[in-house]
């Protein structure tokens, strides 16, 4: 078939491309459809002709990249590759699902326009009003998996050409690339998309942090070529006697894991001890006809090899995972191992088959027979997308929920769980035996009151680990709780016990509501997200659903005591140096801020500004020097966020459009409130001492003061008034010098919202 003509340098790009598509996939193991692929192009290069993407490159480069990306990362064919190529027609042209259907098949016009869908739904513009285009996507996705799979395609290239949009576009997209594209590139087995996806949300959303860690990685990294070395040799040594076709590869943790742990426990770069890790890659045996001899073969070998490292090198006991015989969710099969090399190193081992380490980089959903109806019973992959739709069957009353639900469920660590008769299965770590109960069966849930687990007895908000034989106890006269949604983990149990509160409750509710918006209406306020989040924080509430429950049922009532949460500005932690009040906002300070808000230019962060015109949010407690973005509320109020807060994240995620981009401009006229923790031992006088250095040395005012002790260990933070981040450092630096502390770290309030939600 003839392909068009180049007669400019465009055209010839365009062709260049198109030539390493075909390249890609006449070197795969797929049918060999050239036609088709050729006549799709030609198809998308006409719709697309004359239009060009914000980086001036035309139009049709991103869908043929797409297209690439589908064929050589994921192992797509035919019908994906094709959909890949015609994925913004129906969209940005004047083209029809019918026009598809007519110049190719069914299959294709399906798959573009479930595409098309999900354009329009939560990752779209609007995304936190199309509650109903979002469940389409899921849908759509448990019916063909191809859907999800080409737009994760989409994203990635999107998050490669990120550079071309404002930094508050750059913002919105990295944090809805966190928030739901990379934990769902893991579910979906796509191990190597999920990697760069983080990475690239990581480097836009945290540029300094990016540059610092890829630097020390950079300073570092002969060391660490010489510990693999040295310690590879020996297991080659070793290896070579078994007969196997093997590779050994390093792979070293990447700067947003190194960061997130960093972050996380509050720990420097160069306490982070396990950067390296080794990967043994051995070739399965082809000559066996039976799959079951050849699986079993390759379980086989993968504990000979294990059996030879451990011959070398001591295990660490509780760092053997095996999910060889016990396969993660998303098909991820391999053996990890962590063992102490003769450097006093710990180095972890993953140990798989080559066709274990395909699964592994492209994810089992492309080795999948794509409709739901072809695939096994028994496929953990298969019973995830199952469990979506069983969860969208009660929807949620907005898309942030449902967005929330979903998100529960892809949560990366899984543990194995036993029924009394022996059969296993597969929980999100942390799950609780109320969760196991919902797993089993909705009403198991409902009248569960505790379970037996290894013949204990415990309650159903009782943690459970890997191995595990859980049985459910319950009582007609049980009925859910509300306390419930506080300790379950699954999205499953979540969205039932839920949808049961709002079938038990509907009238409770709806008196709720009416309440809700009487107050609000008589302070003159609207109704709206952050209003609502400032009477669930003041209120002790988990969320609306509880407060209107509550309001319902007459046990609270929102009189001149919770009125006083809007006349004051709870949620501004920054106070005048020396002096800890908190002034009101005069009508001239309101006016400024429901003036209309330039939402491309970065806003500056200055003394008099962040007094008047901002918010800095209590869920992150930003401070000077902190990484940090803004969000618009709708009416005018701009709240300041850390980047890596999970309430920016949601919001980036649901109101995009009003993330604007922001950074700090003030000179150290003003003080902002942080939290420390200290732990050391207790000897005489360590608080006097400590207390000496904050208030004497830095003249820093402080609040809050809490120790504790016992055994011998005290452990105690306080609420200090600092400039800067830098201010803060120094202050925690000086204390760590003092004789028996032991350690003395900023409190980051997100992380705990972090291990609430995880």
């Amino acid at each position: 078939m003839d392909i068009i003509k180049a007669t400019n340098p465009e055209e010839e790009k365009i062709l260049e491309q198109f030539h390493l598509l075909l390249n890609d996939y006449l070197n795969s193991n797929h049918r060999k459809k050239v036609d088709l692929i050729t006549k799709a192009f030609k198809f998308a290069y006409n719709a697309h002709r004359g239009i060009k993407r914000r980086s001036g490159e035309p139009y049709v480069m991103h869908p043929l990249a797409v297209a690439r990306i589908c064929c050589s990362e994921i192992g797509l064919g035919s019908t994906s590759i094709c959909s890949a190529l015609l994925h913004d027609v129906i969209e940005d042209t004047e083209f029809t699902v019918e026009d598809i259907r007519n110049n190719f098949n069914d299959k294709i016009a399906s798959i573009v326009e479930g595409l098309t869908k999900i354009s329009g739904g939560i990752f779209g513009e609007k995304a936190s009003t199309q509650t109903e285009n979002f469940r389409r996507l899921l849908l759509t996705m448990s019916e063909d998996i191809r859907v999800i799979l080409i737009k994760m395609a989409d994203r990635l290239h999107n998050m490669r050409t990120l550079s071309a949009l404002s930094p508050g576009k750059q913002y919105k997209i990295a944090g809805e690339t966190m928030y739901l594209y990379a934990p769902l590139a893991h579910r979906l087995g796509l191990n190597r998309i999920k990697t760069e996806l983080e990475e690239l949300s990581f480097k836009y959303e945290h540029p300094e942090a990016y540059q610092q860690i890829t630097q020390k990685l950079a300073l570092t990294a002969e060391s660490r070529k010489e510990l693999y070395h040295s310690f590879i040799e020996p297991i080659r040594h070793e290896l070579d006697k078994l007969n196997l076709k093997y590779y050994i590869k390093d792979r070293v943790k990447t700067p947003y894991s190194i960061w997130k742990k960093m972050t996380t426990k509050n720990i420097q770069f160069e306490e982070i001890y396990d950067l390296l890790a080794v990967r043994i890659i051995f070739d399965a045996p082809e000559h066996l006809e039976n799959e079951k001899d050849m699986l079993a073969l390759e379980k086989k070998q993968c504990w000979d090899i294990y059996s030879t490292i451990t011959n070398i090198y001591k295990p660490h006991p509780d760092r053997l995972r095996d999910w060889v015989n016990n396969p993660k969710a998303n098909g991820y099969q391999a053996l990890h191992t962590t063992v102490m090399g003769f450097t006093g190193d710990w180095i972890e081992i993953q140990i798989r088959s080559s066709r274990m380490n395909t699964i592994a980089e492209r994810g089992f959903a492309a080795h999948w027979k794509y409709k739901l109806g072809e695939i096994e019973e028994d496929n953990e992959l298969n019973h995830w997308i199952l469990t979506i739709k069983e969860i969208l069957e009660s929807p949620e009353p907005n898309t942030l929920d449902v967005l929330n639900t979903i998100k529960m469920n892809l949560f990366s660590s899984e543990i194995f769980v036993f029924t009394p008769k022996g059969e296993i299965k597969t929980l999100a770590q942390g799950a609780t035996a109320l969760d196991f109960a919902f797993e089993l069966h909705s009403e198991l849930g409902y009248h569960c009151i505790g379970a037996k687990v290894n013949h204990q007895l415990v309650p159903m908000s009782h943690v459970l680990k890997s191995g595990d034989q859980v049985e459910i106890l319950t009582s007609d006269s049980q009925s859910p709780q509300y306390e419930w949604l506080k300790f379950v983990t699954t999205g499953k149990a979540h969205s039932k016990i839920k949808a049961r509160f709002r079938k038990d409750n509907r009238e409770h509710l709806k008196k709720g509501e009416e309440l809700l918006n009487e107050f609000f209406n008589k302070l003159r306020l609207p109704a709206d997200t952050e209003n609502i989040q400032v009477l669930l924080s003041n209120c002790n509430c988990l969320n609306k659903e509880e407060l209107l429950l509550r309001l319902g049922t007459g046990e609270l009532e929102l009189n001149n005591t919770e009125a006083e949460f809007f006349k004051k500005d709870n949620q501004n932690l920054l106070v005048k140096y020396w002096n800890l009040t908190f002034g009101s906002k005069s009508k001239q300070d309101k006016e400024k801020e429901i003036k209309k808000i330039d939402l491309k230019s970065i806003h500056q962060l200055t003394d008099e500004s962040v007094q008047s015109e901002y918010h800095l949010s209590d869920c992150c407690q930003p401070i000077p020097g902190d990484a940090v973005l803004a969000y618009v509320a709708q009416n005018g109020s701009i709240y300041v966020h850390k980047r890596q807060c999970p309430i920016a994240m949601k919001l980036k995620s649901s109101d995009g459009d009003r993330i604007v981009s922001a950074e700090w401009a003030v000179h150290k006229k003003l003080s902002f409130a942080a939290e420390i923790e200290i732990i050391g031992l207790d000897t005489v006088g360590m608080i006097n001492q400590i207390t000496r250095i904050v208030s004497d040395e830095f003249s820093v005012n402080m609040n809050k003061l809490n120790f504790e002790s016992k055994d011998g260990v005290f452990k105690g933070s306080m609420t200090v008034y600092v400039h800067d981040v830098d201010n803060l450092n120094r202050l925690c630096t000086k204390i760590s010098k003092l004789k028996n502390i032991k350690s003395v770290t900023r409190v980051e309030h997100h992380n705990r919202l972090v291990a609430l939600e995880e």
